[in-house]
């Protein structure tokens, strides 16, 4: 038991030196300090490393934060399982779908300054967007189209209620693959203007604010902050988020010289196993995807609802920002009230089950919690495997970041949420 209790010692030891080194400056504590346990924190990487053996992921890293300080960081595997590279700790990887919350960010950053309403019209900004109408498909005879009862509002992209979808949806997939509208997990030839226009001469799954549907909204919203801001999304995240942030790895494209610490993708079948990601695109159905959009074709298309590469440090620093009531130092992105209202359920009798709020998806507001976690917990995830939340009653960030698709049903991501709670002692 004593040769146990130090080899836990020195694992810990050799864990906060590691984390001191490439969380830059994100402060590292003793998890003790902040009322976690270094022992059962280890969990995290027994069931990472159960994987990895499993042959079900490459390689992942795992990062856990408590009032303010990091307390687990750990890379696993392989970032190239092929090339033999090791994962490390500064590791890039496609995020997908957690440049959603970012989006979002920048929308309320430019709410707060007044140019807009959330119940304001999209097409108020976006003219390209007055007068939608709706998909109507009979039992009978061929689909056509009806105005829509109201027109999509900010507070609908936000929140998914607007009445778009994805590519993947049997209505309107084909539709929005036959204009040529872009979803950011493919190389596009054109920006997110040209396929924002395309997107809105599609009609609309169903009239704004019936339900919740998960869409192509924020890519819109990543246009309105272009209109509204003046400048190309990329560059309001970089001088507006990521800057003040101190997110120096986190980009539509990475520079060429940092594309070798980008993770490499895999798929996951059960027929076939744990494979790389082939060099061609995946078909499925209408939607169309590949791996290699961050750093292959024009490089044109910011897509503010997919197409973001990051490191889990630079995330963590978004994280705290939005677990810190918008400030990150002495600079503000987002006042208080704005986190409140973006981490609150804005759904209410739209969904009875799906709690979401403006950009994020909210834990126990519409029934009890399925695993460990709090009551407003407030998360998100990623096309290719990776996963976030936040919980402002417990002060604590998981991030998990990996890099498959399709999964073949692997619940690691929430296993490794599961195991960060377990671990609080206080």
């Amino acid at each position: 038991m004593m040769n146990r209790k130090i080899e836990t010692s020195v694992f810990i030891c050799v864990l906060i030196v590691a984390a001191a080194a490439y969380a830059q400056d994100l402060p590292t504590a003793k998890p003790e300090s902040v009322g976690m346990s270094s022992e059962r924190l280890e969990r995290i990487g027994t069931a990472v490393q159960h994987s990895i053996d499993d042959k079900r992921i490459a390689g992942a890293v795992t990062l856990v934060a408590r009032r303010g300080r990091v307390v687990w960081f750990k890379p696993q595997g392989m970032m190239d399982r092929e090339a033999g590279k090791a994962i490390r700790a500064d590791t890039m990887f496609r995020i997908c779908s957690m440049t959603k919350p970012i989006t979002s960010v920048a929308v309320m950053m430019l709410y707060e300054e007044g140019h807009f309403l959330l119940d304001d019209p999209i097409s108020k900004y976006l003219p390209e967007f007055k007068n939608p109408k709706v998909l109507v498909k009979p039992a009978s005879g061929d689909p056509y189209s009806i105005p829509a009862t109201r027109e999509i509002t900010i507070r609908d992209l936000l929140r998914h209620t607007s009445g778009l979808t994805y590519h993947w949806n049997d209505s309107l997939g084909p539709r929005y693959k036959a204009a040529n509208v872009a979803h950011g997990l493919l190389a596009y030839d054109g920006t997110v203007e040209d396929s924002v226009k395309r997107l809105a001469g599609v009609p609309l799954l169903f009239n704004p604010g019936d339900r919740w549907e998960y869409s192509l909204g924020v890519d819109v919203l990543g246009r309105l902050v272009e209109v509204v801001s003046g400048k190309p999304l990329d560059e309001f995240f970089r001088t507006r988020i990521f800057e003040p942030l101190g997110m120096k790895d986190t980009y539509f494209y990475p520079p060429e010289s940092k594309l070798e610490r980008l993770a490499a993708a895999y798929t996951y079948y059960a027929e076939k196993g744990l494979n790389r990601f082939p060099d061609t695109p995946i078909t499925e159905g209408s939607f169309v995807y590949s791996a290699d959009y961050p750093y292959r074709g024009p490089k044109k298309l910011f897509a503010g609802g997919a197409g973001l590469t990051s490191t889990a440090t630079d995330y963590a620093r978004f994280c705290q920002m939005m677990l810190d009531n918008g400030k990150v130092g002495n600079t503000r992105l987002l006042g208080r009230k704005s986190i409140e209202l973006m981490t609150q359920d804005q759904l209410g009798k739209i969904s009875s089950d799906q709690g979401f709020g403006l950009g994020f998806g909210v834990e126990g507001v519409k029934a009890p919690l399925s695993e460990l976690g709090s009551p407003g917990e407030y998360n998100w995830g990623g096309f290719f495997y990776t996963a976030f939340s936040i919980d402002p009653k417990e002060q604590i960030i998981v991030i998990f970041m990996a890099q498959l698709h399709p999964t073949g049903d692997l619940s690691l991501d929430r296993q490794v949420n599961a195991l960060a709670y377990q671990a609080i002692i206080d």
